[in-house]
């Protein structure tokens, strides 16, 4: 297991470098750049003295391993568009616990909702209580979250005057941040986890149903076993693995933001600052989110695939045919 992992963890830093060369090169193959927009009104000399300044005037492969060189010390360079021109670590940490806290919560209602619906509408199948999580999964699936966050915002917050006040917290999330859940969070955690309940709930119901409709369970109750104990001891540990494959991966785009919601509520988070940087060619800062979003997605494959032999201890990681 320990060196599965190490192995894992070597090839996800390859993962990231051949990302960090990608989005490297793709950006300097732009038009322009982050000092010739045309709202910033620099040209001729201070063009070329803040060009000098942060390195855009050298060749891209000397820029970029000057770049990695210093990623590699955790300095991922300083913010072009804001201003103070900030560390881009010190911008992360300030906005990214803002979506965090949002995508947790997220997390919190999809997942703590979509499961138990997805059971209860596979132990009812082609039921009433079936059909009707099935609509509902549906309808949140094919609906575009800014519909929804519309909606919303226009039969709560407006009329009730919800959200006038911000009380988004910027900065570290501290234990006080965490337990607070004021009607700024209700309305973008309800638009934000209509979607993926509807996505848990209905993988939830399709695992459950094929593992609950299978020869082994139908021997199990002709034992005289009880419910109970064909839940936990069969029907869970089959239905959990793709489950887990399915649904995981949804934990690194819940925690990373979304533009739709965070601008129609106005929420100061990752992915809304993630587009205005792409508009900004703020390059350092668009580097640094896509390296953290990539280590996100690196670390959750890894994690579902230990969560696999803990559920299976048949499931062994790094085995070949053979061995």
């Amino acid at each position: 297991m320990i060196a599965y992992i190490l192995r894992r963890l070597v090839s996800l830093g390859f993962v990231l470098l051949i990302v960090s060369v990608l989005v490297f090169v793709l950006m300097s193959l732009v038009p322009g750049g982050p000092f010739t927009l045309a709202d910033r009104g620099y040209s001729g000399a201070a063009l070329e003295n803040l060009e000098r300044k942060y390195g855009l005037d050298k060749p891209v492969h000397e820029r970029y391993r000057q770049y990695i060189t210093s990623a590699l010390r955790l300095d991922f360079g300083y913010s072009f568009a804001v201003a103070g021109n900030p560390p881009v670590s010190e911008l992360i940490a300030r906005i990214w616990p803002v979506t965090f806290q949002l995508g947790l919560y997220t997390i919190l209602v999809s997942f703590g909702l979509g499961i138990p619906l997805g059971i209860i509408a596979a132990y009812h199948h082609n039921g009433l209580i079936d059909n009707f999580v099935t609509f509902v999964a549906t309808a949140g699936i094919a609906v575009p979250n800014f519909i929804i966050a519309t909606w919303l915002l226009l039969i709560f917050g407006f009329q009730n005057g919800w959200g006038e006040e911000s009380k988004w917290i910027i900065g570290p999330l501290t234990a006080e941040g965490a337990a607070i859940l004021s009607w700024d969070y209700f309305l973008p955690v309800l638009t934000y986890a209509l979607a993926p309940l509807a996505l848990v709930s209905r993988y939830t119901r399709s695992s459950f149903a094929d593992v609950l409709t299978a020869d082994f369970i139908r021997t199990a109750r002709s034992k005289g076993l009880s419910e109970r104990f064909i839940m936990l001891r069969h029907v869970l540990r089959n239905a959990l693995i793709p489950m887990i494959t399915v649904l995981l991966p949804q934990i690194p785009n819940l925690l990373t933001g979304s533009l739709f919601i965070e601008v129609v509520y106005g929420v100061p988070g990752l992915g809304k600052f993630f587009v205005t940087s792409i508009f900004n060619r703020d390059y350092p800062m668009i580097m640094g989110l896509v390296l953290l979003i990539a280590l996100l997605w690196g670390l959750t494959y890894l994690i579902t695939d230990i969560l696999y032999t803990l559920i299976d201890p048949r499931i062994r990681l790094g085995e070949t045919k053979g061995a």
